[in-house]
């Protein structure tokens, strides 16, 4: 395979393996083909925030030397990009807000850390939803992220900068952070695998908070076997991170298989519900029903609180980020208005001009659901409700052994179709939240398309065990050709 045709194409992490163990092509090589993707097709997409080119190349040329001295990893020499709340020492970190801007962290979050001693490439940082606060990535201060697939619609968010590079071919895999949904509904609205782990089983240390009960950071990919390398590398307890679980991580790659006799596949009335685009609905329940031909049962569960788990996110979330974003004050680091005359008016004009109306919104709400006399009312209440979320899920599985239902309710809407109506852009995640709340894993698979653009199906396992959660999904993508599906954007050669 030639350098050039390695960009456009959809090469996944185990193709760039193979290449680079069999010294057919350098790091240097596959590192500056990405870096020239970049350059051809970001003035449309708008993925990348910061392309960290001299980086990615230094970066190339050490893995380079790694794979001459006989040693290998699952990322050694592979080039990837990071969403821009993942901290990078001395390397802008943005979060897609004013506030932070001129911000250069003085460590590296833990998953980058571990990515760049296993040898990855940093290619950047990537454009997101501010403080990872929307599902369009038309929150971001800095730019509107645009779909590969139509680039007049979102990608979906906050990870929509994730999501859209990957699908755009320009990094071979990136990390995105999920808290209600924002790594698995970009992945669904640009065609490619979007995992969010359990809660614990990888370190959010470096990651900055928007609600840190619910922040996990994931991987999105082009294949599931891609994800499940990448999360080898990443998970694993970080003494760092208090939340951070001491829990085994097993051998993900080598449990991946085809055959799903006897896999007891979730099928929950709840989550098929009026709202959901008929295109959509459709093709999930064509991946459903491939799912049982390839051996799995399918079971009936339900789980009845999940109309609740929307309101209860959007008590719970803003409440966090109410006190996460305290911290942004003007004075100890990023953006600091010099209208104040004093400090109370410094701190005043400083969150004025430097914060986005989705973000004020979210703290607004979150302090109010927090005051004497509607904590018990609402915060109080919305987790006695995140507690019930959890119990359900912990009977339907019971049951089974994966939920599958749809990602997102729609396909990618129109840029600027939903932002006058915060409700219907929260209503995005209305299939994704229910697991975040649950603190439990979740992926979401291309499974078709309707009006040209793609969709995905979401599985859902119980906490820790993502090696069935994984194995479910490799084979339902190994029996279809979706994944394989590209944008036009991406298959014509001339980019």
């Amino acid at each position: 395979m030639r350098r050039e045709s390695l960009v456009p194409g959809g090469v996944t992490v185990g193709d760039l393996r193979r290449l680079l163990d069999a010294r057919e092509l350098s790091s240097v090589e596959i590192t500056e083909a990405y870096l020239a993707r970049i350059a051809a097709v970001d003035d449309r997409v708008r993925s990348f925030i910061t392309v960290t080119g001299d980086l990615a190349l230094e970066q190339a040329r050490q893995a380079d030397r790694r794979l001459a001295a006989g040693e290998t990893s699952p990322v050694l020499g592979v080039p990837m990009a990071l969403k821009d709340l993942l901290s990078t020492a001395g390397i802008a970190t943005t979060c897609g807000s004013r506030i932070l801007r001129g911000y250069h962290p003085p460590y590296d979050a833990t998953v980058y850390a571990r990515l760049r001693d296993a040898g990855a490439v940093l290619l950047g940082k990537l454009n997101m939803d501010e403080f990872a606060m929307g599902s369009s990535t038309e929150n971001s201060a800095l730019a509107i992220t645009a779909n590969p697939w139509d680039l007049a619609t979102v990608p979906g968010g906050s990870s929509g900068g994730a999501a859209a590079a990957v699908a755009a071919g320009e990094a071979a895999f990136t990390l995105g952070s999920d808290t209600g949904g924002s790594v698995r509904q970009p992945a669904s609205l640009c065609g490619v695998v979007g995992l969010k782990p359990t809660y614990g089983r990888v370190s959010r240390f470096g990651l900055i908070a928007f609600a840190s009960s619910l922040d996990q950071i994931g991987p999105l990919t082009h294949t599931v076997a891609d994800a499940a390398l990448v999360l080898s590398v990443i998970a694993g307890h970080d003494p760092l991170d208090s939340t951070s679980a001491p829990v085994e991580v097993p051998d993900l790659p080598t449990q991946l298989g085809a055959d799903l006799r006897g896999l007891r596949v979730g099928v929950p009335a709840e989550y098929f519900i009026a709202g959901t685009e008929p295109g959509v609905e459709s093709a999930v329940r064509e991946g459903i029903a491939q799912l049982e031909r390839l051996g799995a049962a399918l079971v009936e569960v339900s789980l009845p609180s999940t109309g609740y788990a929307l309101s209860t996110y959007y008590i719970i979330a803003p409440a966090e980020v109410s006190s996460n974003l305290s911290r942004y004050d003007g004075v100890k680091y990023g953006y600091r208005s010099d209208d104040g005359v004093d400090l109370i008016e410094t701190y005043l004009s400083t969150r004025d001009q430097g914060f986005g109306a989705e973000v004020k919104r979210r703290i607004m709400v979150g302090t109010y659901a927090l005051s004497s006399g509607y904590y018990d009312a609402y915060y109080l209440k919305a987790q006695k409700v995140r507690t019930l979320i959890k119990a359900e899920f912990d009977a339907a599985f019971e049951r089974c052994d994966v939920i599958a239902s749809p990602t997102s309710p729609s396909v990618a809407f129109k840029i600027g179709s939903r932002t006058a109506d915060p409700i219907a852009m929260y209503l995005s995640d209305v299939f994704t939240i229910p697991a975040s709340m649950a603190g439990i894993p979740a992926i979401s698979v291309p499974c078709g398309s309707s009006d040209g653009l793609p969709v995905g199906m979401q599985l859902i396992g119980r906490a820790f065990d993502e090696a069935t959660l994984l194995r479910a999904a490799h084979a339902y993508e190994r029996s279809t050709e979706w994944h394989k599906r590209q944008p036009a954007l991406v298959a014509s050669a001339g980019g």
